[in-house]
């Protein structure tokens, strides 16, 4: 079962894309050498905010 999620605001929810075990020469990354994942897949955007005005959203 799904969940749906619905951000407030202007926040985002992103499911981050996991590195490979192995590099294309074949050698195996241990989890020490690995960094923190800098991509991902956008799963939910907020509806974002008002401006002070009240005619934009940022």
């Amino acid at each position: 079962m799904a969940i749906k999620l619905q951000p407030l605001a202007n926040r985002v929810v992103i499911k981050p894309i996991e590195e490979e075990e192995r590099t294309p020469s074949g050698l195996v990354l241990p989890e020490t050498a690995k960094e923190k994942p800098q991509k991902g897949e956008v799963l939910a955007v907020g509806p974002g905010e008002w401006n002070e005005d009240g005619d934009a959203r940022i």
